[in-house]
């Protein structure tokens, strides 16, 4: 588990997966959280849970934290209480890059959550010793998202895979190199 100032971020299990296919509302106990009727937010659908049960399944505990983040917000006495945001990885580090993705429940939008969310989650990226630069892949026209990038330090650097998109990258700051 990751904090923030305001935030936990609980990396998903294939339990937490399994749960959540049957029911949204089955991670409440994972989680010691509320998952409201916004759940799952975005481009995290169920075709996208599938995929990371299986490669959590495939790949094993060496995997978990490499996909799929849940951030709970904390109240002002520090208990857990609602269910924000997914984020995560799209695999493990490959040739010292990671791929990061974020969806916000629209009640919570436009609160820093998510630039809270990636910035924690480059950190952890960085601190595993094994990536160098994290990336992420976004349209002009969603200008949330990039200005969650641009907020969290990552730049622009050209054409995203996809048509229309752009490619955002964060590099290992020196400091994190020298630990």
């Amino acid at each position: 588990m990751l904090q923030t100032r305001r935030l936990d971020l609980i990396p998903a299990t294939a339990e937490h997966l399994e749960r959540e296919l049957r029911h949204p509302r089955e991670l409440e106990p994972l989680l010691g959280a509320i998952v409201t009727a916004e759940w799952p937010p975005g481009e995290y659908d169920r075709e996208a849970m599938r995929f990371f049960l299986t490669r959590l399944n495939e790949d094993g505990a060496a995997a978990v934290g490499w996909y799929v983040w849940y951030a709970v917000v904390r109240n002002p006495t520090g208990r857990r209480e609602t269910l924000v945001a997914g984020a995560g990885f799209h695999g493990p580090p490959a040739a010292g890059l990671v791929e990061i993705g974020f969806s916000v429940i629209p009640s919570a939008r436009r609160q820093g959550f998510a630039t809270e969310i990636v910035a924690a989650l480059a950190d952890y990226a960085f601190a595993s010793g094994h990536v160098t630069a994290v990336i992420a892949q976004t349209t002009l026209a969603n200008a949330a998202s990039v200005k969650v990038l641009e907020r969290a330090g990552f730049q622009m650097t050209g054409p995203g895979e996809e048509p229309d998109t752009v490619r955002f990258r964060l590099q290992k700051p020196e400091s994190v190199e020298k630990r």
